[in-house]
């Protein structure tokens, strides 16, 4: 079999497994956005209209992702979660948080879908080995079955990290203009909890989201200062965890609040801009790879063409 073939066949089987994973993160999300049933939603939805519809057949207009693979994920984290120790949920759910609660899904579900991927991946492999008009060796297949099966175990992983590193580079660029608003609306009168409010209304970003789920938990009886660094804790941003060290000194201290998110402010500002120039800096090292594998050789082929022609009629001439 050509290596066109694989790759063809490798592609298959990622799209395969990304789009399940698509699939059924926006199932969890809109099924979480939602606090009812949502079959009774429809049902109460079709009764709103003057339809007569059965709830059988308001079951059936779902989905098959809804109706099957997100029920039987749910169901495998159910079993999961009881033999899985309790440091990996921990750990599940403190990348989860990190990560923006993803599709709303909890530690063991999401542990549970990494088996549910790398089975998807391990089945395609095995039906394609059935129906490939040249069957690989045993040893071929058994390699190329325990390499998909890793990549589908650790695909939800690396895709939660993705998103993990979206979010953190986005409240980092977002940091420097929320202070300067926290620091207006200080000096203005307001307090600290009102600013945040601000801010939230303000704008709509993670670091919006993650100022209202604080202002959220203080309102529900939670000690601001745990509320600070929950949200610390949950984003994984250094600056944020500054940020709150320094909220919370300043409140025990008694130092002006608005001086001290002038202050941060302007240490977020500087860090911003150490980030860009060390990403500018490291640009050259990141481009050695594709001049030296792909630009230059296509020079070299553009470049030296004509001549090596020209010398092959000189030699073939004389």
């Amino acid at each position: 079999m050509s290596s066109t073939l694989i790759w063809v066949i490798v592609g298959v089987v990622v799209l395969g497994g990304a789009v399940a994973l698509v699939v059924v993160g926006i199932n969890f999300s809109k099924n979480n956005l939602d606090n009812e049933d949502p079959v009774m939603a429809r049902l109460a939805d079709a009764t709103s209209r003057g339809e007569v519809i059965s709830l059988e057949q308001v079951e059936l207009e779902r989905p098959f992702s809804e109706r099957v693979i997100v029920p039987f994920i749910k169901r495998v984290g159910e079993i999961s979660n009881r033999y899985t120790p309790q440091n990996a949920l921990e750990d599940a759910a403190r990348k989860l948080d990190m990560a923006g609660n993803p599709g709303g899904i909890d530690a063991s579900t999401f542990l549970a879908s990494r088996f549910v991927v790398m089975g998807i991946f391990v089945v395609l492999m095995i039906f394609y080995y059935f129906i490939m008009p040249n069957p690989w060796p045993v040893s071929k297949f058994l390699l190329y079955l325990i390499l998909f099966g890793i990549f589908g175990f650790y695909l939800p992983q690396l895709l939660i990290k993705s998103k993990t590193d979206r979010r953190q580079l986005d409240i980092r660029n977002a940091m420097p203009d929320a202070l300067d608003l926290l620091t207006i609306c200080v000096e203005a009168g307001l307090g600290f909890d009102a600013a945040m409010s601000k801010v939230a209304e303000k704008w709509e970003n993670e670091l919006a989201f993650a100022f209202s789920r604080c202002i959220r938990e203080v309102q529900l009886g939670k000690p601001q200062r745990e509320a600070l660094r929950d949200m610390s804790n949950r984003l994984g941003v250094s600056e944020m965890t500054s940020f709150v060290a320094a909220i919370i000194q300043s409140q025990t201290l008694g130092v002006s609040m608005a001086k001290v998110l002038r202050i941060q402010s302007d240490q977020m500002r500087v860090r911003r801009k150490q980030i860009a120039e060390e990403k500018a800096h490291s640009a050259p090292v990141k481009m050695i790879f594709p001049m030296a594998f792909l630009t230059m050789p296509t020079l070299l082929i553009v470049l030296m063409t004509p001549a090596g022609i020209t010398i092959s009629k000189t030699m073939g001439g004389g």
